[in-house]
Protein backbone atom coordinates (compact mmCIF):
# COMPACT_ATOMS: atom_id res chain seq x y z
CA UNK A 1 0.00 0.00 0.00
CA UNK A 2 1.57 3.35 -1.18
CA UNK A 3 -0.21 6.49 -0.25
CA UNK A 4 -2.75 5.43 1.57
CA UNK A 5 -4.43 3.40 -0.84
CA UNK A 6 -5.83 -0.01 -1.48
CA UNK A 7 -3.82 -2.58 -3.54
CA UNK A 8 -7.52 -4.39 -4.70
CA UNK A 9 -10.90 -3.42 -3.43
CA UNK A 10 -13.71 -5.68 -4.14
CA UNK A 11 -16.48 -3.87 -4.10
CA UNK A 12 -19.12 -6.80 -5.20
CA UNK A 13 -17.96 -8.83 -2.05
CA UNK A 14 -17.71 -5.94 -0.03
CA UNK A 15 -21.20 -4.73 -0.56
CA UNK A 16 -22.35 -7.96 -0.18
CA UNK A 17 -20.94 -8.85 3.40
CA UNK A 18 -22.06 -4.89 3.93
CA UNK A 19 -25.50 -5.99 3.45
CA UNK A 20 -25.56 -9.19 5.63
CA UNK A 21 -24.19 -8.07 8.48
CA UNK A 22 -26.71 -6.88 11.13
CA UNK A 23 -28.02 -3.69 12.30
CA UNK A 24 -25.32 -2.23 14.68
CA UNK A 25 -28.52 -2.47 17.65
CA UNK A 26 -28.69 -5.58 16.85
CA UNK A 27 -24.77 -6.30 17.18
CA UNK A 28 -25.21 -4.74 20.47
CA UNK A 29 -27.86 -6.68 21.62
CA UNK A 30 -25.55 -9.60 20.62
CA UNK A 31 -22.63 -8.88 22.61
CA UNK A 32 -24.53 -8.33 25.90
CA UNK A 33 -25.97 -11.28 24.94
CA UNK A 34 -22.87 -13.01 25.05
CA UNK A 35 -21.20 -11.03 28.00
CA UNK A 36 -23.78 -12.74 30.41
CA UNK A 37 -21.74 -15.95 29.72
CA UNK A 38 -18.73 -14.38 30.78
CA UNK A 39 -19.55 -14.79 34.37
CA UNK A 40 -18.51 -18.49 35.86
CA UNK A 41 -21.26 -17.78 38.53
CA UNK A 42 -23.93 -17.42 35.55
CA UNK A 43 -22.73 -20.65 33.43
CA UNK A 44 -23.14 -23.14 36.94
CA UNK A 45 -26.62 -21.66 37.48
CA UNK A 46 -27.23 -22.67 33.75
CA UNK A 47 -25.12 -25.52 33.61
CA UNK A 48 -27.65 -26.61 36.99
CA UNK A 49 -30.64 -26.00 35.28
CA UNK A 50 -29.37 -27.26 32.63
CA UNK A 51 -29.88 -30.79 34.53
CA UNK A 52 -33.03 -29.98 36.08
CA UNK A 53 -35.39 -27.30 37.64
CA UNK A 54 -34.85 -25.69 40.61
CA UNK A 55 -35.71 -23.52 43.64
CA UNK A 56 -33.28 -20.86 44.52
CA UNK A 57 -32.62 -22.72 48.10
CA UNK A 58 -31.08 -26.11 45.37
CA UNK A 59 -29.25 -23.67 43.56
CA UNK A 60 -27.62 -21.67 45.67
CA UNK A 61 -26.42 -25.56 47.46
CA UNK A 62 -25.19 -26.89 44.78
CA UNK A 63 -23.22 -23.62 43.68
CA UNK A 64 -22.15 -22.87 46.96
CA UNK A 65 -23.07 -19.52 47.33
CA UNK A 66 -25.80 -17.45 49.35
CA UNK A 67 -29.20 -17.32 48.37
CA UNK A 68 -28.93 -13.50 47.71
CA UNK A 69 -26.27 -13.79 45.27
CA UNK A 70 -27.96 -17.01 43.33
CA UNK A 71 -31.19 -14.69 42.98
CA UNK A 72 -29.21 -11.68 42.13
CA UNK A 73 -27.44 -13.26 39.11
CA UNK A 74 -30.87 -15.23 38.28
CA UNK A 75 -32.07 -11.92 37.73
CA UNK A 76 -29.74 -10.77 35.13
CA UNK A 77 -30.39 -14.51 33.73
CA UNK A 78 -34.37 -13.79 32.98
CA UNK A 79 -33.51 -9.92 32.32
CA UNK A 80 -31.85 -11.61 29.06
CA UNK A 81 -34.55 -14.36 28.45
CA UNK A 82 -32.13 -17.38 29.50
CA UNK A 83 -33.90 -18.44 32.35
CA UNK A 84 -37.81 -19.06 32.70
CA UNK A 85 -39.65 -19.17 36.45
CA UNK A 86 -43.00 -20.56 38.19
CA UNK A 87 -44.63 -20.67 41.33
CA UNK A 88 -45.59 -23.73 43.17
CA UNK A 89 -47.34 -22.17 46.41
CA UNK A 90 -44.28 -19.76 47.77
CA UNK A 91 -41.49 -21.60 45.84
CA UNK A 92 -40.02 -20.31 42.56
CA UNK A 93 -38.70 -23.12 40.21
CA UNK A 94 -36.23 -21.61 37.68
CA UNK A 95 -35.19 -23.75 34.12
CA UNK A 96 -33.89 -22.90 31.13
CA UNK A 97 -36.01 -20.84 28.97
CA UNK A 98 -35.52 -22.78 25.95
CA UNK A 99 -33.40 -25.36 24.05
CA UNK A 100 -31.65 -23.01 22.19
CA UNK A 101 -29.71 -22.35 25.49
CA UNK A 102 -29.21 -26.20 25.69
CA UNK A 103 -27.54 -25.57 22.35
CA UNK A 104 -25.37 -22.61 23.09
CA UNK A 105 -24.24 -24.50 26.58
CA UNK A 106 -23.28 -27.65 24.69
CA UNK A 107 -21.44 -26.31 21.94
CA UNK A 108 -19.31 -23.96 23.76
CA UNK A 109 -17.83 -26.84 25.98
CA UNK A 110 -17.45 -29.17 23.10
CA UNK A 111 -15.68 -26.29 21.15
CA UNK A 112 -13.12 -25.70 24.43
CA UNK A 113 -12.94 -29.35 25.23
CA UNK A 114 -11.55 -30.33 21.35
Amino acid sequence: MENGSFIHLDEDTVQRVSSAMPPEEEMQDLAEFYRVFGDSTRLKILYVLLCSEMCVYDIANLVGMSQSAISHQLRVLKQMDLVKYRREGKTIFYSLADSHIVTILSQGLDHIEE
